[in-house]
């Protein structure tokens, strides 16, 4: 099959992003009480940050970029779904949009927190309380509204749409489809902590559904691109 090299990519790199994702989150979650912590001030946050040296600075890069891995692992859910162009084109170009996003309220992490961080801890008290402001106004705008919020419903509609579309193959299973609208619209309201803390119990699960839905979505990909594709998609 001429695509299958792209789908077979696309699925280990679900696959993969989900692993690192697990290592990073639960590094950043025993050494950084991550993410809890995201809820405390600057002047809790930044000395922890800091505190946690060269290694810290490295994992909070690394998972600035791990959002990437969706980019290719949507061209894979592309070509994985020939039925249904239309609307994997909009799951590619929405899967983008929130990697993205994601990407950059990340990314705030190893380079302006770590700027502030280094600032605070020789700061006095008048300059303390400016970068407390700077620190939640990042936090509201790269983290909250579009790391978190774009950038998770952006990945929803991806998996929405992908799910449904993979309804549309006889190469895989309805099940599997279901699943992947199912999940979709738990991540979806799971994006709205921010909103509402009644649906903080769904976004506290989305963290552990996340990867495994990345998991399942990839073997899939690999294991069924196998399957011939239909004539009329060649």
């Amino acid at each position: 099959m001429q695509y299958r090299k792209m789908i077979v990519a696309g699925g280990l790199s679900l696959v993969v992003g989900a692993l690192a994702f697990v290592l990073v989150f639960s590094y950043l979650a025993a050494n950084f009480d991550y993410p809890g912590i995201l809820k405390g001030s600057a002047a809790e946050v930044l000395p922890r940050l800091r505190s946690g040296g060269s290694m810290m600075r490295a994992v909070w890069a690394i998972y600035a970029f791990l959002p990437l891995f969706l980019v290719s692992g949507a061209v894979g859910a592309y070509f994985a779904c020939p039925s249904s162009r239309s609307r994997m084109t909009l799951a590619l170009l929405v899967a983008s949009l929130g990697a993205l996003a994601m990407c950059l309220g990340l990314m705030r992490w190893p380079s302006v927190h770590w700027a502030l961080a280094e600032i605070h801890s020789q700061a006095g008290p008048e300059t303390r309380n400016s970068l407390e402001a700077v620190f939640n106004g990042l936090n509201l705008y790269l983290g909250n509204y579009i790391g978190e919020f774009f950038g998770e419903t952006a990945l929803a509609a991806f998996f929405l749409l992908t799910g449904f579309s993979m309804l549309d193959e006889q190469r895989f299973p309805k099940w599997l489809g279901w699943s992947g609208i199912v999940f979709a619209l738990l991540f979806f309201v799971g994006a709205f902590r921010n909103v509402t803390s009644a649906v903080q119990p769904i976004a506290d699960a989305n963290n552990i559904l996340l990867p495994l839905w990345m998991i399942i979505l990839g073997i899939a990909f690999v294991w069924h691109s196998r399957l011939p594709y239909p004539t009329s998609a060649r």
